[in-house]
């Protein structure tokens, strides 16, 4: 059965050990911006604030792989993630700039794109969070409610950046 990351915000306190978890894994080294997930801190006018891990949505129909023009990203037959073939990229942002939720990246040391791939069904981000705002789940055991709460957080977050252009 495939499985989804899982982010419930409500419990995520920016402490930012996913994106150490995750750097240390993929590239020897900790390095956040090399990390395949990314916390971002959101505030809502002075109000409050949430920090919101960013991360490929694995999505069912993915604009990136769609986008790319030298076909460098495929969906992994195991685990369902989508997977990014390092020597097909040739680093033109394409598949960056399409994403709706910023889950891919271009690599500051390589110059190719990256991205979440769960890991290969082990994410050590979720191993590393210790307050379970991150979990590994089957796609059918997804909390639609925690989905809609994030949904509303995004909106809000995307509109709050976009008054401030």
């Amino acid at each position: 059965m495939e499985k989804v990351l899982q982010v419930d915000m409500e419990k995520c306190t920016g402490c930012r050990t996913c994106e150490a978890a995750c750097s240390l894994r993929n590239t020897g080294r900790v390095q956040p911006t090399r990390s395949r997930i990314k916390v971002i801190r959101y505030e809502k006018r002075g109000e409050y604030h949430n920090f919101i891990p960013m991360v490929c949505q694995q999505c069912t129909t993915p604009l990136c792989m769609e986008a790319c023009p030298t076909n460098a990203i495929s969906r992994s037959p195991d685990t369902g993630a989508l997977l990014v073939d390092e020597k097909a990229c040739i680093g033109c942002r394409v598949c960056n700039m399409v994403c709706p939720v910023g889950g891919i990246s271009i690599d500051p040391v390589t110059s190719v794109a990256f991205k979440c791939d769960l890991c290969g069904g082990d994410p050590e981000c979720v191993k590393s969070c210790y307050h379970e705002a991150l979990s590994y789940v089957p796609m059918d055991k997804l909390d639609v409610s925690l989905k809609r709460a994030r949904s509303a957080k995004l909106s809000d977050l995307f509109a709050l950046m976009e008054s401030l252009r």
